[in-house]
């Protein structure tokens, strides 16, 4: 019985050790499984982003086409009334389903921006399909897409904690129709006051 008790510090010390050595480990796997599924989330949070992005760039590339003889010095290529009309429809087809990956996958800040985004994205598709009346203020209209566009990449690369700064686009291209109207000699048009 002596030597049971002689040996008990030393049974418990490995006992002790076994148990943390389990419980450390466990700890380590739970923390790399979350590390794992975070990074998994990420990615898929990603690509529904990009996916996102491309169906409402579409729908607006479209919608720029066939609005091109509304926009005096447009850069966009006409397209046929009929053309952009089936177009606009498939389109709009991805846009749908991109959309619902957004909901699942997007934070509340991003989905939020992605529906302004939208939102002024159909604002342009309404007038290119001859739903809404005619925007007086073509400028104004294009302005708001190029600002809530903004606002979605702000919302997203926040959402995925990138970083680098700004990469707002929407001074950038105001700016360059600024420049544009002032070499042609035209009347400037007033700058975007929405700003954010």
């Amino acid at each position: 019985m002596g030597t049971l008790l002689a040996q008990l510090p030393a049974l418990l010390g490995v006992l002790v050790g076994t148990l943390g050595t389990i419980l450390a480990t466990s700890l380590a796997d739970r923390a790399r499984w979350r590390r794992n599924q975070s990074t998994r989330w990420d990615e898929r949070r990603l690509d529904a982003y990009v996916e996102y992005a491309h169906a409402v760039k579409e729908s607006h590339a479209v919608a720029l086409r066939m609005t091109a003889d509304r926009r005096p010095k447009s850069h966009s290529h006409p397209i046929d009334r009929e053309a952009g009309l089936a177009k606009l429809a498939e389109t709009d087809a991805r846009r749908t389903i991109a959309w619902e990956n957004m909901l699942l996958l997007g934070d509340e800040a991003t989905v939020a921006a992605a529906r302004v985004w939208r939102d002024a994205v159909w604002q342009l598709e309404r007038l290119a399909r001859g739903i809404a009346d005619p925007e007086p203020d073509m400028a104004g209209v294009l302005s708001r897409v190029n600002e809530a566009r903004d606002g979605f990449y702000r919302a997203a690369r926040r959402s995925l904690a990138v970083r680098g700064g700004s990469v707002a686009q929407s001074a950038l291209l105001e700016q360059a129709l600024l420049d544009r109207a002032a070499a042609a000699g035209e009347a400037v048009p007033q700058p975007s006051r929405n700003r954010r």
